[in-house]
């Protein structure tokens, strides 16, 4: 693994830092309390920080109530541990030392990396990725699936007499786009299956295919649309662009850090399997 690499893997395992803004202390508004204890927006901000990747798949107007939740988990275990006084004795202090080393690197993070990268950036790149692009052609299409040709057959047929394509496909297809009315969305050339790839392209908008034979079974097509792709829109990929910029950024710096640090790694196991993967004088960030 190359040192830009392992940089990269150490940041994305080390998790999103703290966000520690300017106008972020002003958040003091409470939001819940935990046996007297409050539990502020500036809480849910710096939780949505630490957590906000592992929730991504969660629907956005239900990820408000997870963070809150999970900071009410953490006062409760946090209340149980001070009742039990497990932070006391070596190995309760090494913990807490372990974790205000991590608050200052999430500190430095957040001031000294992700802080830097502004609007205007992510503008700049974002124009400089679309100037790349190459429009292509999209299709948007439904199809039926059936089991045997006699019965794409008599699909078409119905077709013929002037059944509706949606309602036959919700009505006869055994594919998983068959409760939306056969509907595949847009796709461009070479994400289907060659043969269905090959048939759906060849058709004029309106038209229905033949019966069109794949691994999957036999289909019927109907061409709903076709179009010349467009970018994605600048505030649909913003975040992402963030993220890579950010990311940049973090190598940058800390490539500079352990350049001008003394790191001797006294592993002999670790330290072999660094050198190994070329990486001489690595830090345990």
């Amino acid at each position: 693994m190359s040192p830009l690499k392992l940089l990269q893997t150490i940041i994305a395992a080390a998790g999103v830092a703290m966000v520690m803004n300017s106008g972020a202390f002003a958040q003091s508004k409470v939001v819940a309390t935990v046996n007297g204890q409050e539990i502020t927006e500036q809480d849910i901000e710096f939780a949505r920080a630490e957590i906000g990747e592992q929730i991504a798949s969660i629907p956005p107007d239900q990820r408000r109530g997870n963070i809150l939740m999970y900071l009410i988990e953490n006062q409760l275990l946090a209340e149980a541990s001070e009742t039990e006084k497990l932070s006391e004795g070596p190995d309760g202090e090494k913990l807490m030392k372990y974790y205000r080393r991590r608050a200052m690197h999430d500190l430095y993070y957040q001031r000294k990396i992700r802080d830097t990268i502004d609007d205007a950036a992510l503008k700049k790149l974002y124009e400089t990725e679309v100037a790349k692009l190459k429009p292509r052609t999209e299709v948007r299409a439904r199809h039926i699936l059936v089991k045997t040709e006699a019965d794409a057959r008599d699909i078409i047929e119905r077709l013929g007499r002037g059944s509706d394509f949606a309602e036959l496909a919700q009505e006869k297809s055994t594919g998983p786009s068959g409760a939306q009315g056969g509907d595949l969305g847009y796709f461009p050339k070479g994400q289907m299956v060659p043969k269905f790839d090959e048939a759906v392209f060849k058709l004029k908008k309106g038209e229905t295919s033949e019966p069109i034979k794949t691994q999957f079974g036999w289909h019927v097509i109907k061409l709903e649309d076709k179009r010349q792709s467009k970018p994605p829109a600048f505030d649909k990929v913003k975040d992402n662009l963030r993220a890579g910029l950010v990311r940049q950024k973090a190598v940058a710096v800390i490539t500079n850090l352990r350049n001008a640090a003394k790191i001797e790694i006294l592993d002999a196991d670790v330290k072999k399997a660094l050198e190994a993967a070329g990486q001489r004088g690595s830090s345990s960030q």
